[in-house]
């Protein structure tokens, strides 16, 4: 397959697209709830004219939310939305075969990063969709002039909703956004199954790591935390949990877990995740507490919930041991190991979440693009739920496609459960 004309790009290498297309063809076998959306899409083009710019990262999952937008008629441009999260070849699949604006090169530094996300804005969206809120923060920071023609965005991850809240809080939110990470057909599954099997995953690609008999410290136990405690739990770990909410944490000892502050956990740990979407959640105090040979990586958004400048002024030598594990050996001469730079490890030193679970997630995503489109002028500058049509409609296509049929009430048990007046 091949364009007409090209269209604006800044990839690694076009000579990929061939294995990058048939790696998005296999992730499609896997989404049909987004192929079903994509083919109702590609009938009534609710999206005719409206320009989309995505900050996401640019996997074989992505490219195929990307594709069934342009099939409802939107023009997308994109970014990545971590940098090291693009799949190179899928990029240039995306641009070569597709006609898709891509700004995305696994590992580009921080400058190129935002200048990616510059090249995306460039577009002049309509609709913004975002990962971690890089995307809007720059549009309400440095690109105001762009806010009167768009109509809302969404937001995908755990840490990008937080941020975007805290707009909303301080009323510097100038347009809606639809929070597609509280739908509970994204966090119950993509958060909990998807981070878990691929955080996994990310840490035993880098290391090789035998998990029976580790010591897993897992530093907060919201979706990702359970999932990624769950998985290692499953592999032989013992787990231990680290929480600053008490009733998190309650949960998690019911669970089965044991839980202890992050300055106990350091002492015993073999291996620490973290995904919490806070900062400086491994410290000084904890490296320095940590004994030799611990593994560290980040599964939340930013490579800031363990403490790097703190463990580069600690280290004397440094050295990379395997692809994305760094050695950092201290003065006392343990050595600890960081994966991934302390980004998102599943992306970093993996594929990310499993195209079945980002099935629903991104069926999300393109179900709230339509309904922005549709009703975005009506709603206000905050911080929106999914509709709740939306989000049972995916669980239905996604039980449809599974080939599991559920029950439905009768108007005699709904109307015992809408009324008020039956008692015992």
């Amino acid at each position: 397959m091949s364009i007409k004309s090209p269209v604006n790009h800044h990839i690694k290498d076009s000579s990929l697209a061939p294995p990058g297309e048939l790696r998005i063809e296999w992730a499609s076998r896997e989404m049909p709830v987004l192929r079903l959306i994509g083919e109702s899409f590609a009938k009534e083009k609710p999206l005719q004219g409206v320009r989309i710019s995505g900050c996401l990262h640019i996997t074989t999952e992505t490219a195929n939310l990307a594709l069934a937008l342009q099939a409802g008629g939107a023009e997308v441009a994109l970014c990545a939305s971590n940098p090291l999260s693009t799949q190179d070849d899928v990029a240039a699949a995306l641009v070569a075969n597709h006609g898709i604006s891509v700004f995305a090169i696994k590992g580009e530094d921080n400058e190129t990063y935002y200048q990616h996300i510059v090249a995306a804005l460039a577009h002049q969206p309509h609709i913004a969709l975002d990962d971690g809120a890089d995307l809007h923060a720059t549009i309400h920071k440095d690109y105001e002039h762009l806010i009167p023609a768009i109509l809302g965005g969404t937001e995908e991850t755990t840490t990008g909703v937080i941020r975007l809240r805290s707009m909303e809080r301080d009323g510097a939110l100038k347009y809606p956004i639809v929070a597609v990470n509280e739908a509970d057909t994204k966090h119950l599954f993509d958060n909990r199954y998807g981070t878990g099997q691929s955080t996994v995953d990310g840490i035993t690609r880098a290391t090789n790591i035998l998990w029976a008999g580790k010591k897993v410290v897992v530093c907060g136990y919201g979706w990702c935390g359970r999932g990624v405690s769950l998985r290692a739990k499953g592999m032989g770990a013992h787990v231990i949990v680290t929480e600053v909410n008490p009733t998190r944490a309650l949960e998690a000892v019911m669970d089965g877990y044991q839980v202890m502050p992050m300055k106990a956990a350091a002492v015993v740990g073999d291996v620490f995740v973290t995904l919490t979407g806070g900062l400086k959640i491994i410290d000084r105090e904890h490296l320095l507490a940590m004994k030799d040979g611990a593994i560290m990586a980040n599964s939340g958004h930013f490579n800031v919930e363990i403490n790097i400048p703190a463990l580069e002024e600690l280290a004397v030598e440094k050295r990379t041991v395997r692809p994305f594990v760094m050695e950092y050996r201290l003065k006392d001469g343990r050595h600890l190991y960081l994966l991934g730079e302390g980004r998102l490890i599943n992306l970093a030193a993996a594929e990310g979440h499993p195209a079945s679970v980002m099935d629903m997630s991104f069926a999300n995503q393109a179900l709230c693009a339509r309904y922005i489109a549709q009703k975005g002028k009506e709603l206000t500058p905050r911080v929106y739920t999914v509709p709740q049509d939306i989000d049972a409609d995916v669980g239905r296509l996604k039980l449809s496609s599974m080939g599991i049929a559920i029950d439905t009430l009768t108007a005699e048990q709904r109307r015992y459960l809408e009324s008020w007046h039956e008692g015992t």
